[in-house]
């Protein structure tokens, strides 16, 4: 599995999310394909990315002779043409590749993409949206949903939990959540254990269904 992490990715349409996951790519070291029909496009990003290509991805023949069916691999970053999105990770699919991503810019896209057999849709609007929610409506540092029922939110510890051990406050019984990790000012995170006694300038992570770690969060 390590080594198929590392495989190189085909990242198909360069607009701000494809181009971003690209050249991040790049930076991490992952050899990178990257192709769009827009000449200028690819211009402004030659050098800056492994491999580069002007190309109509909706051409299954365009895409044979770059080699796209070698790749295990594939990211579909097309959003707002959804036809050529569609198109795309259509033929993609036809051609075997084994991982797919795309882009889907609405709930409908997302489906679409899933029913002709995409294994992962990603709505970076969406979901930076929910993420943004989260952080204005409450006291919440940070916020990630791992899983539908399952989320990790960054806080500053409610005052009755400070000054005492984790393991005496219940947490997990009265509150349905875990304390995993805490950073103290000056300092690192750390995992947080049974002994961990937690200060008003901390820093935790908590762990749990997303209702109750924003139940919890809210707690004076």
């Amino acid at each position: 599995m390590a080594e198929k992490r590392r495989d190189p990715v085909v990242v198909i349409g360069l607009g701000r999310f494809g181009s971003s996951l690209a050249l991040e790519l790049t930076r991490r070291g992952t050899e990178v394909l990257a192709i769009d029909r827009r000449p200028k496009v690819v211009q402004a990003l030659a050098g800056q990315i492994t491999h580069i290509a002007t190309a109509d991805a909706t051409d299954a023949e365009a895409l044979r002779q770059l080699g796209v069916p070698d790749f295990y691999r594939a990211v579909v970053g097309i959003g707002n043409d959804l036809e050529s999105s569609i198109l795309t990770a259509s033929i993609l699919v036809e051609l075997g590749i084994e991982d797919i991503w795309a882009k889907a810019v609405s709930r409908q896209h997302g489906r679409i993409l899933s029913r002709i057999g995409v294994h992962h849709v990603v709505t970076p609007e969406h979901d930076m949206g929910e993420r943004v929610a989260h952080l204005v409506s409450g006291r919440l540092l940070d916020y990630m949903e791992v899983d539908e029922n399952f989320a990790l939110v960054k806080t500053r510890p409610p005052k009755d939990f400070v000054g005492r051990p984790l393991g005496e406050t219940n947490l997990r019984r009265k509150y349905g959540v875990t304390v995993v990790a805490v950073k103290s000012p000056e300092e690192e995170f750390t995992y947080a254990t049974a002994d961990t006694e937690l200060t008003y300038d901390d820093v935790i992570i908590v762990a749990g269904k997303p209702e109750d770690v924003e139940r919890f969060a809210d707690l004076p």
